[in-house]
């Protein structure tokens, strides 16, 4: 049985839309694809390659005013607009936004950071004001963009229009495969060997 002639040509057509579609998707993908490969071996070897975290301490001291502007409610809250612009000011850190907590004696700020940690206390009796960071080098950094960890919305956005462009590269592929398969016997054994390689070693070695 003899294929009809426009069988050749719906090939042709589909092959040039699945390349079109593969090289448009790798082109997006190639840098964070690097960049999550090359994490997923710092991840993986996370405790032989993190060096010592540098840790950084300061103190200053809130001036009265703004003390005196802050919500007399214990209560978890953003900080006050000229309280927030002081300290960043003060310190060079962002704080707008973030929520705080207020307690009695003192507020508590969190601020962790890809890469590292921070936080900020104020002693409210005295409008002492301590801060400190903790920074785990750039393996961490990139180790924690690769997690998505304390990243913000962006990055999260970024990473789920990334792993979209992962999947077109992926099945694209898998039609630019399965359209040359005929001229290449060795392509599904190889293919179902990347399935089974894994799957063997889930099953036998991690428990």
């Amino acid at each position: 049985m003899t294929s009809s002639p426009a069988a050749p040509q719906k090939r042709a057509r589909w092959l040039k839309t699945l390349h079109q579609w593969h090289w448009v998707s790798a082109t997006l993908s190639l840098v964070a694809m690097l960049l999550f490969t090359i994490t997923g071996f710092t991840l993986n070897h996370a405790g032989d390659i993190e060096g010592q975290p540098q840790v950084t301490q300061l103190q200053a001291q809130v001036p009265q005013q703004l003390l005196a502007d802050l919500p007399t409610q214990a209560n978890n809250a953003p900080l006050p607009a000229a309280l927030s612009q002081w300290l960043d000011s003060t310190w060079r850190i962002s704080t707008a936004g973030r929520e705080a907590e207020f307690s009695e004696d003192e507020i508590y700020l969190s601020l962790p950071r890809p890469g590292g940690d921070a936080w900020l206390r104020i002693s409210l009796p005295d409008g002492q004001a301590e801060y400190e960071r903790t920074d785990r080098g750039w393996v961490s950094y990139f180790n924690d963009l690769h997690k998505g960890r304390n990243t913000g919305a962006a990055w999260r956005w970024f990473i789920d229009l990334f792993a979209a462009a992962c999947l077109v590269f992926c099945i694209t592929g898998l039609g630019i495969l399965y359209l040359h398969a005929k001229n290449r016997p060795m392509a599904w054994p190889v293919l179902g060997l990347g399935l089974l390689v894994p799957a063997v070693l889930a099953l036998l070695f991690i428990h």
